[in-house]
């Protein structure tokens, strides 16, 4: 990557004071966790199922296969024990240095809180939030007790206990999305990082960035639409490092 990228990039950090980063996938493969859409994505990969796995991670499909939902969701979408990679840590440590950082991820891995960072709006809810579907209680990750077939269930009434994540579906929490957009909106610096910004609404919630700077990485191509955008094609740990270096 070109030393006058970087440069600027640590620039645009050292000006700015509210910074969005506007993550997917992407973020949290150096973590260990498969994106969706690359070639060794969880789209990408065989489900072993006669189903395909966005028709498994839907709404109606939870609610008529919730067997093969649960086998499929804590396999492929659960890992309890990854820990942060740098990606995340360098937005706690901009935090640390005084920056008003806010995340707006489209993840539901829960590793940017895990790194400390203080204001996370997670779009696509989180897999260590989990709700009884009858009667509301609350229940940690950990706390989850699963019957014979695999499926979690509320031991107050016995009903599934359902994640508390966004489904293909299911609608984005509206209290969620306002916030993203007044974050987004009244930014001075915009970091896109790890994501292809195919999903919908999420990917439109950029547009509403009014700032001079932006920041795009990702290691596929990726269009940006503002005039002033400083694309990466790099893994985004890479980047952060260098840009650390500088600051």
């Amino acid at each position: 990557m070109a030393e006058d990228q970087i440069r600027h990039f640590a620039q645009m950090i050292q000006e700015s004071q509210n910074i969005v980063f506007f993550g997917g996938a992407g973020v949290s493969t150096g973590s260990g966790i498969p994106d969706f859409r690359s070639a060794q994505g969880i789209f990408m990969q065989d489900s072993n199922y006669e189903f395909s796995a966005e028709e498994i991670i839907s709404h109606p499909f939870y609610q008529s296969h919730p067997k093969i939902f649960f086998d499929f969701y804590f396999d492929k979408l659960v890992y309890p024990e990854i820990e942060p990679n740098l990606s995340h840590t360098f937005l706690k440590d901009l935090e640390d240095k005084g920056k008003n950082v806010t995340i707006v991820t489209q993840n539901i891995d829960g590793l940017h809180q895990k790194a400390g960072s203080s204001q996370v709006l997670e779009l696509h809810g989180s897999v260590l939030d989990n709700y009884c579907s009858q009667c509301g209680t609350y229940y940690s990750l950990k706390d989850l007790e699963r019957d014979a077939q695999g499926i979690p269930r509320c031991p107050k009434d016995q009903a599934i206990i359902k994640p508390d994540v966004v489904l293909y579906g299911e609608m984005l929490d509206e209290e969620t999305i306002r916030q993203s957009i007044q974050a987004i909106s009244h930014a001075d610096l915009l970091i896109i990082a790890g994501t292809s910004l195919n999903v919908y609404p999420a990917a439109s919630f950029i547009h509403y960035f009014k700032g001079n700077d932006q920041v795009v990485i990702n290691q596929t191509p990726i269009i940006s639409n503002h005039p002033n955008a400083l694309v990466f094609q790099e893994k985004i740990e890479q980047v952060f490092q260098s840009v650390k270096d500088l600051l």
